[in-house]
């Protein structure tokens, strides 16, 4: 049913509640053969005579009858769909799709969520973890609203905001860890090393870090898991250099060291430049910039509905 067929259906109902044409023009504050007109239309378009005039009265027929007796029930179903999009014109409920790499899904994530299901507990949350360059084609795609990634990056679709640096460390068994300071690559080298697999912009930098120190890189293993390195670091098998966001509170079986020359990474916010920003985007982007030591400045400042 279309907008006129429901408003031509009212009139129906208002000719038949009240019994007359001119009765219901004037009600509606129209003419009476504008509202003779409407009813002939919609009588012709559903090919049913809906009134008939039984001497001066106008009386609804077996289908006008029947018709009118729904118009309740179809009000009552436009008002109930209507109301399920109100949480959503209410900034009350949305979903959010956001992409990040696996150590920011684990360590810098779960306070932000709840933070946000906090202030909008209708909120649908749906978190991917991939490697940036996967990240930046499904920002791209829409298949993702945000993104959180490894820079740099450079996409001529998307805006692209520094948020966070992130430090590299060289993390040791505690039992067998170097002394205080700072660690060369050569001393790195020197031990048994895990590192992330290929494909990713942290192993790429862990790389440049290890060449830069005349180390060519000669991993032992190479997985995806930076839990998995932890652990077996952990488990005195190895060594790694890992992003220092993955530490935590460092644990008991582990000892972190800055690295010489220093290395970091930086994360940064990734969203399509025509993406308009409801309120569920505009308050993780907000929880993103409120973190310690977050950059103030970056071009994601739009608003939307």
């Amino acid at each position: 049913m279309t907008g006129q067929d429901l408003d031509q259906l009212r009139l129906v109902a208002s000719v038949v509640a009240l019994g007359s044409f001119t009765a219901a023009a004037a009600a509606r504050g129209v003419t009476q053969p504008a509202v003779s007109m409407q009813v002939r239309q919609f009588e012709a378009r559903l090919g049913v005579r809906l009134i008939e005039r039984i001497g001066r009265k106008a009386q609804p027929t077996a289908a006008g009858r029947e018709l009118v007796g729904r118009l309740a029930a179809i009000e009552e179903a436009m008002t109930a769909a209507t109301d399920t999009v109100a949480p959503y014109r209410d900034g009350h409920a949305g979903r959010i799709r956001l992409g990040t790499g696996a150590t920011a899904c684990i360590y810098l994530l779960p306070p932000l969520l709840r933070r946000l299901r906090e202030r909008m507990p209708g909120v649908e949350i749906v978190v991917r973890t991939a490697n940036t360059p996967d990240i930046l084609h499904l920002v791209e795609e829409n298949a993702l609203d945000l993104g959180l990634v490894t820079l740099p990056a450079r996409h001529r679709a998307l805006e692209i905001a520094p948020l966070l640096e992130d430090e590299l460390v060289a993390i040791f068994p505690v039992d067998s860890a170097p002394g205080p300071g700072a660690v060369s690559a050569s001393t790195l080298a020197a031990r048994p090393i895990a590192v992330y697999e290929p494909g990713g912009e942290t192993r790429r930098l862990i790389d440049e870090w290890l060449l830069a120190g005349g180390v060519r890189p000669r991993p032992i293993m190479e997985l995806g898991s930076i839990e998995a390195i932890k652990k077996l670091v952990g488990a005195g098998l190895c060594a790694a250099v890992v992003p220092s966001l993955s530490l935590g509170p460092e644990p008991q079986d582990l000892v972190s060291r800055p690295l010489a020359p220093r290395a970091s990474r930086m994360l940064g916010l990734v969203i399509r430049r025509d993406k308009r920003l409801d309120r569920g985007l505009r308050e993780m982007l907000g929880l993103f910039r409120s973190l310690p030591n977050a950059k103030r400045a970056g071009p994601i400042v739009r608003t939307g509905p």
